[in-house]
């Protein structure tokens, strides 16, 4: 048996992730964990009633800080029906979109490390709330969502158990899945004047 016949195929970019790179990526962690330590940042203005714009310009990863290559903006607000001017997704939306977004990228990656071209991924993610809470007129209900549901659809060049194992998996690993059925610490600080 020659060196050839032992070595595996190098993995090639798909879906447009650079697989190379992530394996190398994973490698450099794998030895070195505290590159793996990030903080994100979110930084929001009030524009007026409910409507505000929140940007993401910078952030600290890979052991020093970092910048996006552009500044990224999104808009909250509540709808009309809910007394704002409905200049923006509501928060509680946003926290969907969030879900939806990192188990999506994880698909993505994970299909990708496996050599499993993709041909489609499609979300509906829902939440449940009951605004009695927010209100403060029912202290019985919670302020947030009383349920979730993520549903994906994906379609690739690979049986249907594998497809469905690269979304379980993408759960697994999912960051925003871990935090809304795990929770995570908060801390506020009003600062006035």
């Amino acid at each position: 048996m020659t060196t050839a016949t032992l070595e595996k195929p190098a993995k090639a970019a798909i879906n447009g992730v650079d697989v190379p790179t992530l394996v190398a990526t994973l490698g450099v962690v794998g030895q070195q964990p505290d590159i793996a330590r990030f903080t994100f940042r979110a930084k929001g203005e009030w524009l007026s009633g409910t409507h505000s714009r929140i940007a993401f310009s910078d952030y600290y990863g890979a052991m020093a800080e970092q910048a996006h290559r552009q500044k990224h903006t999104i808009e909250g607000d509540h709808t009309e029906v809910l007394c704002g001017t409905d200049n923006g997704v509501t928060p509680v939306e946003m926290l969907l979109a969030g879900l939806s977004a990192c188990i999506t990228a994880g698909i993505g990656n994970i299909a990708s490390i496996r050599q499993v071209k993709l041909h489609s991924v499609e979300t509906t993610i829902e939440g449940d709330i009951n605004l009695n809470g927010i209100f403060g007129l029912d202290k019985s209900v919670r302020n947030g969502f009383s349920g979730v549901r993520a549903t994906f659809r994906i379609t690739g060049d690979a049986p249907d158990e594998v497809l469905e194992q690269i979304v379980q998996q993408s759960v697994a690993r999912s960051a925003v899945f871990d935090v809304l059925t795990n929770g995570v610490p908060v801390t506020i600080a009003a600062i006035a004047g």
